[in-house]
């Protein structure tokens, strides 16, 4: 018998915990391998380009993926984020959730920037690439330039004025400097802290801070925290959104912004850029039949977005219908054949044997079936030798339950503010209203500061 390591033994454990639990971590996808090779050349492809781009350029910079329930998306995700790491981009998985609705560019920034991993380091994000920033080097002169130079649509002003004190408070002034990260990883603040900061630095750069909505400003916070990753020496920003499905749940409306969401985050709206982003979305297959046939999502939303009295949805509705389209053609995960089964098979036995130290025999359950997911088929092997291990002699009959996925419309997923969560227009002044976000405060908002490392004032 192989011999077997303690650290063999608990990257093993791990990775069939995971695998048993239907969560794939780091060491279920290095055991189990890629699911969808071409699917991952496509990824590889992307990762590629988007050294080419510069600022002002837009063009595709994403892709969805579909597969039946238990396929293994997620377990792609989590393979295309390792891959990503080590090539030296920043990555961020977000589950969409009722805390992280797809139509709200603010919460999923927040997702975004709070669940991203910096390569081989561990920490908050912000603070990472605040370290490592060297406003001497060409990198970050590059970006002051690019900030300081952008349009009002692109970049509102507090950026390039957030950007000028950086180097000057992180010596210096070590309240305003915690402000900064605050602002670059999604928190408020506040026109006269940065106005009061530059007359003490005796800075004579005059900017405009022009009003600006909270869901406006959310989209140029995307884009500038990923030319802020490349300049601190990264690759780029790899964006991997699961579960998108959830939007079936979602009135006609949200599911509507929703569907514009996936066209503008894979690059699918004529004249908006986000260079050094990709972003990768799962599906399921079947959402396509339920939704856009189904509940003729197809026509009813472009009709009702059209329908609106607010310009801001009425504009929405050509995004819509090629977030739809994109739903209609996405790059799909293959069903499990034989032969990846009997792979699978033979890799999660001899991780079951490395896991507890024991050889585990074959099993009489889980026939071949094209209905059956991969995760079934994992979830059953595992079960049985489980018990098998435990229990010598017993003979366990497995009986394996299908899941459905429910698409019904919850009331609870719009439960959020609509005035706001609608994006009618409103803007905000700086000055007279401090907080940009007006569904949370800093002070308010547990998740404040977290974002950033940092803790938030209280106003």
């Amino acid at each position: 018998m192989e011999e077997r390591t303690i650290t063999d033994q608990y990257h093993a454990r791990r990775a069939i915990e995971a695998l048993r639990a239907g969560v794939p971590n780091r060491d279920a996808v290095s055991a189990l391998g890629s699911t969808a090779p071409e699917i991952e050349d496509r990824f590889q492809h992307l990762l590629e380009s988007v050294q080419e781009q510069a600022p002002e350029v837009t063009g595709p910079s994403g892709f969805l993926l579909a597969g039946n329930f238990g396929v293994g998306k997620s377990h792609l995700l989590e393979s295309l984020q390792h891959r990503a790491l080590a090539q030296g981009y920043v990555t961020s998985k977000v589950v969409i959730s009722k805390e992280t609705p797809l139509y709200d560019p603010i919460k999923l920034f927040w997702a975004a920037i709070g669940a991203a991993m910096i390569p081989g380091r561990r920490g908050a994000a912000v603070p990472l690439i605040a370290e490592v920033l060297q406003p001497r080097e060409q990198a970050f002169l590059d970006l002051y330039t690019w900030v300081q130079q952008a349009r009002p649509e692109t970049l509102n002003q507090r950026f390039a004025a957030s950007l000028n004190l950086f180097e000057h408070a992180r010596h210096h002034d070590p309240e305003t400097f915690e402000r900064i990260l605050a602002f670059w990883a999604g928190d408020p603040i506040q026109i006269g802290d940065l106005k009061r900061a530059l007359r003490e630095r005796g800075e004579r750069a005059t900017y405009l801070f022009d009003r600006i909505d909270p869901r406006g400003l959310a989209f140029q916070r995307f884009r500038f925290a990923a030319q802020l990753m490349l300049a601190a020496g990264h690759k780029g920003w790899v964006l991997l959104v699961d579960e998108v499905e959830l939007i079936g749940r979602y009135s006609l409306v949200q599911r509507g912004r929703s569907y514009a969401e996936l066209a503008r985050w894979t690059g699918g709206i004529k004249g908006e850029a986000y260079p050094g982003l990709i972003s990768v979305f799962a599906i399921t297959s079947d959402f396509e039949a339920a939704l856009l046939e189904g509940r003729r999502d197809r026509e009813n939303v472009p009709n009702k977005l059209r329908a609106s009295p607010r310009e801001v949805e009425r504009e929405l509705a050509p995004h819509a219908e090629r977030g739809m389209r994109l739903i209609g053609r996405p790059l799909r995960i293959p069903a499990p054949n034989r032969n990846t089964v009997r792979r699978t098979y033979e890799q999660v036995r001899v991780l079951h044997g490395t896991a507890y130290d024991w050889e585990p025999p074959a099993v009489g359950s889980a026939p071949f079936a094209t209905s059956t997911s991969m995760r079934e088929y994992i979830r059953w092997w595992i079960t049985e030798w489980d018990l098998k291990r435990l229990f010598p002699d017993y003979q366990p009959e497995i009986e394996a339950t299908p899941l459905t996925i429910d698409y019904s419309e919850d009331a609870d997923l719009d439960s959020a503010d609509e005035t706001n969560a609608n994006g009618d227009g409103r803007t905000y002044p700086g000055d007279e209203m401090p907080l940009e976000d007006p569904w949370t405060a800093s002070a308010a908002d547990p998740q404040a500061g977290a974002r950033s490392g940092t803790t938030p004032r209280q106003e």
